[in-house]
């Protein structure tokens, strides 16, 4: 029987999670995301995933300016992800509410990988819209 699976991003949310945990606390927590992280990977549903450094550059606009960032005091800072190949976005949100950092402040946003861009999924609607001789 062939099964289909999608791609899902976890996106972990928040890099002050342990501020105000003990060493053996933050042990335990970390020991607890390791085997979460190892036992999804052995089911196959875990492709990747990796903490995120609290330093960076935000490259953007017309002038490509380049600032500091992302912030780590902010809750909103991507602290790391997973990426999942999963049965659809009910499976994606299971895993995620599996987090072992959400009981310390983490937030988990579950995200569905697209195939291609939006743009380009917008120019392709345009395009079978159009005649051929009016896109040349």
């Amino acid at each position: 029987m062939n099964t289909t699976t999608s791609d899902y991003m976890l996106l972990f949310r928040g890099t002050n999670w342990d501020k105000d945990l003990s060493p053996e606390e933050i042990q335990k927590v970390m020991s607890e995301w390791m085997a979460w992280f190892e036992r999804l990977t052995q089911q196959g549903k875990a492709k990747s995933g990796h903490p995120l450094l609290n330093e960076g550059k935000i490259v953007s606009g017309k002038k490509r300016t380049v600032a500091d960032g992302p912030f780590a005091e902010s809750k909103e800072a991507i602290g790391g992800y997973f990426y999942l190949q999963v049965s659809g976005m009910d499976e994606a949100i299971e895993i995620a509410k599996l987090c072992p950092g959400l009981d310390y402040g983490l937030e988990v946003e579950v995200r569905p990988v697209a195939a291609i861009c939006g743009a380009r999924q917008r120019l392709e609607a345009l395009k079978s819209e159009q005649p051929v001789a009016a896109i040349a």
